[in-house]
């Protein structure tokens, strides 16, 4: 019996090894044809290598070796010299293996806000670079969406180095995660007369075209990272939403994105309005000749530390967009209104407290009904129907939100209404209301911040300094990566195990991101219907 359980487990093993010769020369040709058909895919032990159109990089693993990190890569040539103020030009290739694993300067800019923190060497004005983290397992045969993130700043500072979208636990979620650097403040955006007669008629928006540039290296590169080129989903905050809003509504960005998320801002009015370029032209002519340059030359000349300290003093001018004519063709509010704005999938909505206890201070119902008369006049009545005061308590939480409408909410549900009404796809609205817990910024801990959902969506929670944070907060950030990369892959947030998301051009009713998440109607509505009679401020 032994004997003969042992020469049946000697066939049997004889038998497959006679079948691995065959198997094996399928895996080999398998990895032969991968290799051929895009020989950027690496299949090597070791650092994790990619070729892009430039050359060959090598980057690095993270999040525990299931994340293939390249960083510093130039998506566009240094915009130095004669290239300062003008339309971003190819990047050059270079010979032999590149040292992916640092980030790339980030763009010229001053110390802003103490939470703007960064794992870069330090500012400069070669600053065009991108960051891209991709699955372990993707290649080009299982390509992934892609998620490209335009950081915030009001156009004056950020940089994908930040350290809350840096080991980000989206590409944990099957996406290819790309941030990137632009040119902020004067350098992104500076549009005097010279130089819209060097534009022949355009000038401005340097900062949406280098967008537009990172948006057409990934068209041209991710493959070679696992991404796929034909599913990309633009995402940004504050800022970053801002330019969403716009990226949408230029012509020269139409097919290089598929999906759209902004989380805090929309070009609608208020806060960074994009005005004409005839009126911007003159105002930054005069600002230019107050420099001492008399001609275009002599301005690329000066040193970017002279630059920056004059838009310094100038109280951060020139840091804004422009109807420029080549990248906004029109006001961004009159492209959707036509139905000339990409009509893509579109997930956006804000904070419920992006700027609260201000107007709030002190506020009681005695002062907030003053406030309605010194205000509004007339109107007052109709302003305290919108925004009630019938106790202290009420009137300081419609102060707060009257705050927090005034400068990101209102514009954001206005490019929300928009969308909805033109934009023949699928809009999902969300509103942040989980109190942040007590940090070294917000010792508060009551109040849902502009800005607090950031290390949520990337899953970044423990680089927030001083936080201590609480198993709703770590829940909620998985739900918000699950709803994120969901829409990045397919349109629609909703996926297994989430609480269900409701269309909002279907439905009118949007999702509060909550220690307990519900969907409900739009309460709010009121508020924004009453500011759309009124002048903008």
């Amino acid at each position: 019996m032994i004997t003969t359980m042992a020469a049946r487990r000697f066939g049997s093993r004889r038998q497959a090894m006679r079948g691995m010769v065959p198997r094996t020369v399928r895996l080999i040709a398998l990895a032969a044809a991968v290799l051929a058909t895009n020989p950027s895919v690496s299949i090597a032990a070791g650092p994790p290598t990619a070729t892009t159109l430039q050359g060959k990089a090598q980057g690095k693993l993270i999040n525990e070796g299931k994340v293939r990190a390249f960083l510093g890569l130039p998506y566009a040539a240094p915009p130095v010299g004669q290239l300062r103020w003008k339309a971003p030009e190819p990047p050059a290739s270079w010979q032999g293996v590149r040292d992916a694993t640092k980030f790339g300067s980030r763009c010229a800019q001053w110390h802003i806000w103490n939470d703007y923190l960064f794992l870069d060497s330090g500012p400069s004005e070669d600053c065009l670079y991108l960051n891209v983290y991709s699955p372990l397992n993707a290649n080009n045969v299982h390509r992934m969406p892609v998620m490209l993130w335009i950081h915030g700043g009001g156009f004056l500072a950020g940089a994908g180095s930040e350290p809350r979208y840096t080991n980000s636990a989206l590409p944990l979620q099957g996406v290819v995660l790309v941030t990137i650097n632009y040119r902020l403040n004067v350098f992104g955006f500076l549009a005097s007369e010279d130089l819209v007669k060097e534009g022949g008629g355009a000038a401005g928006n340097y900062a949406l075209m280098d967008m537009i540039a990172a948006l057409r290296w990934v068209k041209a590169n991710i493959a070679g990272f696992g991404g796929d080129p034909n599913n990309v989903t633009i995402f940004g905050e504050s800022a970053g939403s801002f330019a969403v809003s716009m990226l949408m509504a230029a012509p020269s960005a139409r097919g290089l994105f598929h999906k759209a998320i902004g989380e805090s801002g929309a070009s609608f009015g208020g806060v960074l309005p994009a005005g004409p370029l005839a009126e911007r032209g003159r105002i930054d002519q005069t600002w230019v000749e107050s420099l001492g340059a008399h001609s275009l030359a002599e301005l690329r000349a000066m040193p970017t530390d002279k630059l920056l300290d004059a838009a310094k003093a100038r109280g951060g001018g020139g840091g804004a967009p422009v109807i420029d004519g080549r990248v906004l063709t029109e006001g961004v509010p009159e492209t959707y209104a036509a139905g000339r704005e990409a009509r893509v999938p579109l997930l956006a909505g804000w904070n419920r407290d992006e700027r609260t206890n201000t107007l709030s201070k002190g506020m009681t119902a005695g002062k907030w009904k003053t406030y309605a008369a010194e205000q509004y006049g007339n109107r007052a009545g109709e302003f305290l129907a919108a925004f009630p005061g019938k106790t202290d308590e009420e009137s300081v939480q419609s102060a707060d939100a009257f705050t927090t409408d005034a400068f990101i909410a209102f514009s954001t549900w206005k490019w929300i209404e928009a969308h909805t009404a033109t934009g023949e796809a699928p809009v999902y609205r969300y509103r942040f209301d989980l109190p942040a817990t007590p940090s070294e910024m917000h010792p508060e801990g009551k109040y849902a911040w502009h800005s607090d959902e950031l290390e949520y969506v990337f899953g970044t929670l423990d680089v927030r300094r001083g936080a201590q944070w609480r198993p709703e907060d770590r829940e909620l950030s998985g739900q918000m990566i699950r709803y994120w990369t969901n829409f990045a892959r397919t349109g629609d947030p909703n996926g297994a195990g989430l609480p269900h998301w409701p269309r909002y051009d279907k439905e009118k009713s949007l999702l509060h991101l909550d220690q307990t998440i519900i969907s409900g109607a739009d309460t709010a509505r009121p508020q924004f219907e009453f500011l759309l009679k009124i002048p903008q401020r």
